[in-house]
């Protein structure tokens, strides 16, 4: 005899919701973070990679970096002088809206400062980015192309046709203009042809020393850190990334 559907079980606890354990740990961790290390820093991202970002934590072993949950980190660090966990703090957490995230350390400023100016790595480009150069195509053969690519070519736009088993270009093809946005048709066409158009980068934003509470302003956030709209306290887009 099958089962009502009507004889549930239900539990007339309240269970409590996840999201809001996880911005509890969150602002925890700030704090933790604040107390253990010696400076920390708003850094903004350029063209975000994941992959990019863990293996900046793998470089800087010993510190650890947060990126999302701007307003929770905020909070936890002080939205105001009288709020704010250490003297100085209520300044950094003003920082943090955009695309930017938090940095901890104890290494040297100089060193800090040095190695996030020269560190980029190039990538392929987005929908949405813009192209850093025009991309023309002459008529003729593609032999980096295997016949069986033929098709998809075709269908992101290219002009190609089969011409003695070999993938040919019909008619001079322009893939992109400099400055245009870039469709992910056009994305994806810059990638099988092997030219990146993205440069992951870091912008260090200020530079916060709890020794003394001193504030620097490293970079201007309205030039250099709002690159991923206004933000976002969904799960989905905040990421913590903690050292191994």
């Amino acid at each position: 005899m099958p089962k009502s559907k009507r004889s549930k079980p239900y539990s007339l606890t309240i269970p409590k919701k996840k999201g809001q354990e996880l911005k509890a740990k969150l602002l925890q961790d700030v704090r933790n973070c604040v107390d253990t290390h010696a400076c920390v820093y708003v850094f903004s991202v350029r063209d975000m990679r994941n992959s990019k970002l863990k293996d900046v934590r793998t470089v800087w072993e010993g510190s650890r970096l947060f990126f999302g949950k701007n307003k929770v980190m905020a909070i936890a660090l002080g939205l105001t002088p009288e709020t704010e966990y250490r003297e100085g703090l209520h300044r950094v957490a003003s920082l943090l809206r955009g695309g930017v995230g938090l940095f901890f350390t104890s290494e040297p400023t100089d060193k800090v400062l040095k190695w996030f100016k020269g560190y980029q790595e190039v990538d392929y480009a987005r929908a949405g980015n813009k192209a850093t150069h025009e991309v023309k195509l002459p008529a003729g053969p593609l032999p980096q192309f295997q016949h069986t690519m033929e098709p998809q070519l075709r269908l992101l736009g290219m002009p190609t046709a089969m011409e003695k088993g070999v993938v040919t270009l019909i008619t001079e093809f322009e893939v992109c203009k400099q400055d245009a946005v870039l469709t992910p048709e056009q994305c994806q066409l810059l990638k099988l042809l092997a030219i990146p158009m993205a440069v992951f980068h870091i912008q260090l934003l200020c530079h916060w020393n709890k020794e003394d509470g001193e504030f620097v302003q490293l970079s201007s956030l309205e030039l250099e850190a709002v690159e991923t709209g206004e933000d976002d306290d969904s799960e989905a887009d905040s990421q913590e990334v903690e050292p191994g």
